[in-house]
């Protein structure tokens, strides 16, 4: 322990905290801007300066560790100006378009400088005037919103061991780019949308899908449904008011029904076919009868980017099966259109998807049916909540939907009902868990199996564990963020580990962390460490509440095969659930960890 002087008070703080950690820690807020817990310190915004006895200078709270006997002084009227001069002179080279801007009243930079009582531009001149990249299918670059704080740049390499941003330039011509200043769509980028979660302002944001959807919406011609993520439901109130990890799912439905949607489908039920279809794959890889292990989880299409970008060897141990969102897509335009019929060039699919890499999916080529997307729109979550508020929606006011002579707050049918194993998909490690709980049943033959492998849950960084199973050891990693991926993949390329299975979520935390969740709303504690632990206990809380828990189990999917797919891993099966991957390497990129 540590004893130092905080604003005159003697307090007592671990060896190796900094200023900033020790004054959070007995109740002083003190502002900043390129800190982020989860990253590397950077120093380099120098918002957080303090007064420390006898330096001379004031020194950065985020990045300075305290010493015995250190005297800081945290807040003082010349403490106070000289943090309001620095982000007066970053506002003063920043656009004025708070009102019309993607993250007004969610703006970090913003909300500072109400905090910092910065009322007025004093400084005029020359600003920087660069062009915006909207080539990305999923992330969009507004360099003259950065302010240069290097959080995704930290996250893109720390986080998801990419690497693809650096800063680029000198003096006003400085901005965050790709090497060499390349496209975001020619670049090693992956689409996840983590630049966006840490951005504090909207240098990076999702590219915008609403204006497709209105119009359809719009469109007395379209039959326009939606599916929903599992993790939208553990995360949609939270745009409303609603503390994290509040479920919110009958609130979701109605509120998409109001919006106009003629049916409302849970991607759930496509999850638990993921899992029939994934399970199978498994256990005939297992048994010799498919491909190599270690059996690759594909349902994170940040993640698949990345193994195609990076461990193309690997593509063969990927498994075929496609993303629950595409899947229920694939049905919505098949088995749902007969069950209407309707034509399915008529029938138009909107998703809600927490990841903003499932824009990009969408429009892969492999996911496309006569020519058309399988998935029409993607809306991130923040773009759904928007939605709502727009058509004037009383989110948690909504009367009982009879009211509006609209269905129940329940999803649609034939597609409607999922087992607890979907609603952990959300969350790093449910994937292989609910892989778990049908792969026992099916290779043991026994019902009544082991159902919680809390083992692979609450995964922080790469777990590695052993399961039993009939008399076989399987060898199974979970690996939360491809930084951890890289550790268990360069593992598996140069032969030093065997595993049977390995899943990969893109994102911390899983989908529940997805690079189009919510931010958190004006005046709550910006960058809440305990916000995905809160959203994935709604996810398992969820799932105990389900009347089944194994997708096999499943009625719906049951009935599905026995209408229209036959069997798991039938040929109408890999025609209509099943996809290809390829190696997508931008030309003169070295790889490390590969061929």
């Amino acid at each position: 322990m540590v004893s130092l002087t905080v604003d005159g008070q003697v307090v007592s703080v671990p060896a190796g905290w900094t200023i900033l950690q020790t004054a959070e820690e007995f109740g002083i807020r003190i502002p900043r801007l390129c800190y982020h817990p989860d990253l590397s310190l950077a120093g380099s915004c120098r918002v957080c300066i303090v007064d420390v006895k006898d330096m001379g200078h004031y020194m950065p709270a985020c990045a300075t560790k305290v010493w015995p006997g250190m005297i800081v002084q945290t807040n003082s009227p010349e403490i106070r100006q000289a943090r309001r001069d620095i982000v007066e002179l970053l506002l003063d080279n920043h656009p004025k378009e708070c009102q019309t801007c993607e993250r007004d009243g969610n703006c970090e930079l913003q909300n500072l400088a109400y905090t910092l009582g910065v009322r007025e531009r004093l400084f005029e001149g020359k600003r920087k005037n660069l062009p915006a990249d909207e080539t990305g299918l999923s992330v969009i670059r507004e360099p003259n919103k950065c302010i240069l704080c290097g959080r995704c740049v930290r996250v893109c390499a720390e986080v998801q061991g990419v690497c693809n941003l650096s800063q680029q330039g000198r003096g006003f011509t400085t901005a965050v780019a790709p090497a060499h200043g390349a496209a975001m769509d020619k670049s090693v980028c992956i689409q996840c949308g983590q630049c966006i979660n840490v951005c504090p302002t909207a240098a990076f944001i999702e590219r915008d899908g609403t204006d497709d959807v209105w119009a359809a919406l719009a469109d007395p011609n379209k039959h326009v449904v939606i599916q929903t993520a599992p993790s939208i439901r553990a995360a949609i109130g939270e745009g409303f008011g609603c503390p994290p990890g509040t479920p919110a799912t009958a609130k979701m439905i109605a509120s998409l029904r109001r919006l106009g949607f003629e049916g409302v489908f849970d991607t759930n039920f496509a999850a638990d076919l993921t899992i029939v279809e994934e399970s199978h794959e498994f256990i005939e890889r297992l048994t010799g009868k498919g491909g190599p292990l270690p059996l690759l989880t594909s349902c994170s299409p940040g993640w698949i980017s990345f193994l195609e970008k990076f461990y193309p060897s690997l593509i063969p141990n990927a498994s075929s099966c496609r993303s629950p969102m595409s899947m229920m897509s694939a049905l919505l335009k098949t088995y749902y259109a007969r069950k209407i019929g309707r034509d399915a060039k008529d029938i138009y699919v909107v998703a809600v998807m927490p990841c903003v890499a499932k824009k990009f999916e969408a429009r892969r080529p492999e996911h496309y049916l006569d020519g058309r997307p399988l998935t029409d729109a993607v809306l991130t979550t923040r773009e759904a909540i928007w939605m709502i508020r727009s058509y004037g929606i009383d989110y948690w006011g909504l009367p009982d939907l009879e009211f509006w002579n609209l269905p129940s707050d329940v999803f649609d049918s034939p597609m409607g009902t999922s087992t607890g194993a979907a609603d952990i998909f959300g969350t790093t490690g449910g994937v292989m868990e609910a892989t778990l709980r049908t792969a026992v049943e099916k290779v043991t033959g026994k019902t009544g199996q082991q159902i919680e492998f809390t083992e692979v849950r609450a995964v922080e960084g790469l777990r590695e564990v052993t399961v039993h199973m009939n008399g076989t050891d399987l060898r199974i990693a979970v690996a939360n963020g491809l930084a951890n991926a890289r550790t268990v993949l360069d593992k598996v390329v140069a032969g030093t580990e065997t595993y049977h299975a390995i899943e990969v979520m893109a994102c911390p935390g899983g989908c529940i962390g997805g690079g189009g969740q919510p931010y958190p709303p004006r005046g709550t504690k910006v960058l809440d460490p305990g916000l995905l632990a809160r959203r994935a206990s709604a996810l398992y809380a969820i799932d105990k509440d389900k009347e089944f828990r194994r997708s096999h189990e499943n009625p719906d999917i049951k009935a599905l095969y026995a209408d229209m797919l036959g069997a798991p891993g039938s040929h109408a099966a890999h025609e209509l659930l099943h996809t290809t991957y390829a190696p997508r390497l931008p030309r003169g990129i070295l790889l490390r960890g590969d061929q």
